[in-house]
C-alpha cells in the first residue's frame, strides 16, 4: 500500500493518519524500523518538522519507540487506550472490585485523619443521600456516590481522591443499571441507610477497624449481586 502524497492542511494530523495506516496495516510489522525521517519527509510530500511531529504523536499513542543511536521502531500496531476509556469499557464486577481495595483502605485513613470540615461534610451528604430516595434511582446514586467521595476526601490523600473520581462514571451507569434490574429500592427507597450510618460514625469516632468493615461488607454485597446479573 503506497503512502502517496498529502494534501496541504492539516499536514501533521494527516502525516500521522498515514503512518498508523501503514502501521495497523501491517506495513510496518511489530519490530520494524521505520525509514529515516527524510525518507518518510520525501514520500509523505512535507517537511520533516512534520514528520517529526506525527512520530512524536504515534510515540505517544504507544505504536513506536525511538531508540538513541538506532532509529524509530514499531512496538505496537494498536495504540494503547487511556484509563478513562479503559474504564468505560470493563466490565462493571471489575471496576467495582478495584473501588473496593481503594474505598476501604480510604475509609480506614478517613477515620485516622478526617477534619470537622470533613465530618461535617459527610453528615451533609448523608442526610442528602436520605432526601434522595424519594427521588429516582439516578439521582439516589448521585447522592450515595456524593456521600462515598466524602468519606475518601477525609482520607487526605489525593491520588485516593483522584483514582475514586477516575471510577465515578462506570460506577453511576452500573449502580442505575443495578437498582433498575433488581427494583432493590422498591421496598426500601433508602436502600442501605443502615450500612451508611454506620460508616459515618465509624469515621466520626475514629475507629479505623470498624470504618474498614463496615464498607467492606456494604461494598461486597453489591459486589455478589453484581456478579449474579
Amino acid at each position: 500500500m503506497p503512502l502517496g502524497a498529502l494534501r496541504p492542511s492539516p499536514l501533521v494530523e494527516q502525516a500521522t493518519q498515514h503512518l498508523r495506516d501503514q502501521i495497523s496495516g501491517g506495513q510496518w510489522p511489530v519490530g520494524t524500523k521505520l525509514p529515516a525521517e527524510t525518507a518518510l519527509a520525501k514520500t509523505l510530500g512535507v517537511g520533516r518538522s512534520t514528520v517529526r511531529e506525527a512520530l512524536r504523536a504515534l510515540a505517544g499513542a504507544g505504536l513506536l519507540q525511538a531508540r538513541q543511536g538506532a532509529g524509530v521502531f514499531v512496538i505496537a500496531t494498536e495504540p494503547e487506550e487511556d484509563w478513562p476509556t479503559r474504564l468505560r469499557r470493563a466490565e462493571v464486577t471489575d471496576v467495582y472490585e478495584v473501588r473496593m481495595l481503594v474505598e476501604v483502605q480510604a475509609a480506614r485513613l478517613a477515620a485516622q485523619r478526617r477534619t470537622k470540615a470533613d465530618l461535617t461534610a459527610m453528615r451533609t451528604a448523608l442526610e442528602a443521600r436520605r432526601a434522595a430516595a424519594a427521588g429516582d434511582d439516578a439521582a439516589f446514586v448521585d447522592a450515595d456516590i456524593a456521600l462515598h467521595a466524602a468519606v475518601v476526601t477525609g482520607a487526605r490523600n489525593p491520588v485516593l481522591s483522584d483514582l475514586f473520581v477516575e471510577f465515578v462514571p462506570a460506577l453511576r451507569t452500573g449502580l442505575i443499571e443495578l437498582l433498575d434490574i433488581l427494583d432493590l429500592r422498591a421496598h426500601a427507597p433508602n436502600h442501605g441507610d443502615e450500612a451508611h450510618e454506620a460508616l459515618v460514625r465509624a469515621v466520626e469516632r475514629g475507629d479505623a477497624d470498624a470504618a474498614g468493615s463496615t464498607l467492606q461488607t456494604e461494598l461486597a454485597e453489591t459486589l455478589a449481586r453484581l456478579h449474579r446479573l
